[in-house]
């Protein structure tokens, strides 16, 4: 592989790309640039697309001169955006993004160039933290330091889609161009209109903190065999974690919270996807189907048989990795909902058509109830705020929660959007009923009604992603 071949990540010519049969696309406006015309995020695209075809055209290829990549002024550039944009917190040295701003970025990220290009670089630890989940339990979370981060999302742009070109079709979760929303309509499809009402819901036990380095090497190394590269890959999987003030080796999995990890969990769980996909395999022979997101999945089909359950089962087993019994199940959605990446998936009837019945997918209850306690903390750790900053600071929680839920022709949210709406006109009310003591403009007034027309508040019903 030459010098000049590498990357992979997002944007606009790259959408091209990862279409069926269309890999070979590059977008125009990059070929007529010059060189100097072009801005880091485009030169890096161009990178990958070119990664990508190689990757795509020669399946056994094994990728072998691509470390030098890290330490290219326009990727780095890249690594440092995009580490920025997704914010995050200190890590283990307890140097933040404001603080590399201070210290000057051109010069971090010469010195990590230098660091790379010596051989000299080395991981430093995690950090632990907790993060309370939806059921009331506690989330591990691993963060790695702003360096470390910026030096995975190098190797994560470098590698990417070389795995791209791998990957299957039916996996969408941390993959450029592809989102639940897209899972979510390719279950409708499956279900609705493919007639598939068996669904084997699955859930893993503790996935990230269980994947097996040795065989997880294995995989990668199928596709790179640049050391420096793997050298890499191992530091990470085995960077001590920071916890309780002491310091733990880490035997197995991988991190949540690190960079790298979601696709080096993608790589893990391609294994299944393969199988499950194979034209000639044993579960597309009673047509059966997978759609995953991250280490969530189900499998649906007209009737799953219990030796494809096994068949599964045993291919986890030999990936070292364990389905929670609690939590997974076979179910005919006809009869008995399905809960999945945050929609309830339902068969309701249909009000207009007599005896006959629609795949209805709305918003899981406990989702609806997690917003109702987002607006709530807000307007409690808000009441000195005026009316437009207490819109600015709602607006996000209510857009975000709406854009995600609100899938055109797939998903029905309105009638969680009408008890949303119900819920901030009693909310507000109660709100200002709170400041009435300071004698508040909106206090006995029907303050949702004001804040929607005179200060922007987004009305639940009248808010579409288009917005």
């Amino acid at each position: 592989m030459r010098q000049h071949n590498s990357s992979g990540a997002k944007g606009h010519c790259f959408k091209e790309t990862y279409k069926k049969k269309e890999y070979l696309v590059i977008d125009e406006s990059l070929t007529s640039k010059r060189r100097s015309e072009k801005t880091s995020e485009e030169r890096v695209r161009q990178f990958q697309i070119r990664l990508y075809r190689k990757a795509k055209q020669e399946k056994a290829f094994r990728f072998y001169v691509l470390y030098d990549k890290l330490t290219l002024d326009y990727m780095l550039k890249e690594a440092w955006k995009r580490v920025k944009q997704n914010k995050g917190a200190a890590g283990y040295d307890g140097m933040s993004i404001t603080d590399v701003e201070k210290y000057g970025v051109e010069k971090y990220l010469a010195e990590i160039a230098n660091e790379v290009k010596q051989a000299t670089y080395k991981a430093q630890p995690v950090l632990r933290v907790y993060i309370p989940k939806a059921n009331g339990k506690m989330r591990p979370l691993g963060i790695p330091t702003v360096k470390d981060r910026i030096v995975q999302m190098c190797c994560k742009l470098v590698i990417e889609p070389i795995f791209e070109a791998d990957f299957q079709d039916c996996s969408y979760g941390f993959r450029p161009k592809r989102s639940a929303r897209d899972a979510t309509t390719r279950i409708k499809r499956h279900v609705a209109s493919e007639r598939m009402r068996q669904v084997y819901d699955a859930d893993l036990s503790g996935f990230f903190d269980n994947i097996p380095h040795d065989k997880l090497m294995i995989l990668v190394e199928q596709r790179i065999s640049d050391r420096r590269i793997l050298k890499l890959i191992r530091m990470w999987l085995k960077t001590p974690v920071f916890e309780d003030n002491k310091l733990t080796k880490s035997k197995k999995g991988t991190p949540q919270g690190g960079v790298i990890s979601p696709l080096l969990a993608n790589i893990y769980l391609n294994l299944v996807d393969k199988a499950v996909s194979r034209p000639d395999g044993h579960f597309h022979k009673y047509g059966v189907r997978i759609v995953r997101y991250a280490d969530d999945f189900i499998l649906v089909a007209k009737k799953i048989p219990e030796h494809c359950i096994q068949y599964l089962q045993a291919i986890l087993a030999r990936m070292e990795l364990e389905l929670n019994e609690d939590k997974t199940r076979l179910v005919n959605v006809e009869t008995e909902p399905f809960d999945f990446l945050g929609f309830t998936f339902r068969y309701d009837k249909d009000l207009f058509v007599k005896n006959k019945k629609y795949l209805n997918i709305i918003p899981r209850k406990k989702s609806a109830q997690t917003l109702r306690d987002k607006v709530r903390d807000h307007l409690k750790r808000n009441g000195h705020k005026n009316p437009s900053e207490l819109c600015k600071g709602l607006n996000p929680i209510l857009k975000g929660w709406m854009n995600y839920y609100s899938i055109p022709q797939v998903s029905y949210p309105q009638m969680e959007k009408r008890k949303l709406r119900w819920y901030m006109m009693e909310s507000l009310q109660r709100y200002y009923r709170r400041k009435s003591q300071r004698k508040s403009k909106l206090y006995r007034q029907n303050a949702f009604e004001i804040l929607t027309s005179k200060y922007g508040l987004v009305d639940p019903l009248k808010y579409s992603c288009a917005n």
